[in-house]
């Protein structure tokens, strides 16, 4: 992905109809399917600067694809009486240096840790040993394979990064499913147990946390089904998974 900044220097007269003229034309890149998203940030210290951010699939696909498509001339049509007024318009590559500030903690810190989450996997895969339907998947399980798991969940959910470290990150993982022809109905209860396991072992029960929580669950266990199939040939090399709180981020009394 690609990030385009736009720095415009608007006077207090005109700002006002400036605000309310983007606001009409983020219709358009809210359209544009070369748009991620976008931000009309104003200048605290000096309100007459503006900055928008716009982030696009590529620079190709802004200069482009967006350029000479149909979403475009209602967008042009609504800046262009403040084109003049523009200080900066480029476009920049994202690094690796990226991460969240220490307002909003992170999943593995609010579920309470280590600890939390080795408590939450020895509950859940004595339920499933004894289970009749996913039990036979882990018959020869490694006695150790719940505090494994542990780890996972620890450096997917923000914690320190173990698995990778000790285990051998995603691939590792990825491995543990080939050819085992995961089906629908284990998915289902694997996810069913794990959610009681979470009530069992004391995991917080806040709306904001079990909605990422079950967000990820949703997401591994159906991308360890497709991963599990006869034929399978996913990806071994892939980045670890990082989970976030999403779209609700934890609700902390003022």
């Amino acid at each position: 992905m690609i990030v385009e900044y736009i720095r415009y220097r608007i006077g207090g007269a005109d700002a006002d109809a400036f605000e309310a003229a983007y606001g009409r034309a983020a219709a358009s890149l809210a359209a544009a399917p070369q748009c991620v998203g976008y931000e009309l940030s104003r200048c605290v210290d000096e309100p007459e600067c503006y900055v928008l951010r716009i982030t696009w699939t590529s620079a190709d696909a802004h200069l482009k694809e967006f350029r000479s498509g149909e979403h475009f001339a209602a967008f042009f049509a609504e800046i262009k009486p403040y084109v003049q007024q523009i200080e900066e318009m480029r476009h920049y590559e994202q690094t690796a240096v990226r991460g969240n500030g220490g307002s909003v903690p992170s999943l593995y810190d609010w579920a309470g840790g280590e600890e939390a989450l080795a408590r939450l996997t020895e509950v859940f895969y004595g339920h499933v040993l004894k289970d009749d339907l996913i039990g036979p998947l882990f018959a020869h399980m490694d006695k150790h394979h719940p505090a494994y798991v542990a780890l996972w969940l620890g450096e997917v959910f923000g914690g320190p990064e173990r698995y990778s470290a000790e285990r051998g990150g995603y691939h590792h993982m990825v491995r543990q499913h080939l050819g085992k022809a995961i089906t629908e109905p284990q998915r289902r209860r694997w996810v069913s147990l794990l959610m009681d396991a979470a009530d069992e072992a004391g995991l917080p029960d806040d709306p904001e946390f079990r909605a990422a929580f079950a967000s990820y669950i949703e997401w591994g266990t159906r991308l360890a089904v497709g991963n599990s199939q006869p034929g399978a040939t996913p990806p071994l090399e892939a980045p670890m998974p990082h989970w976030g709180w999403g779209v609700a981020p934890p609700y902390i009394p003022s």
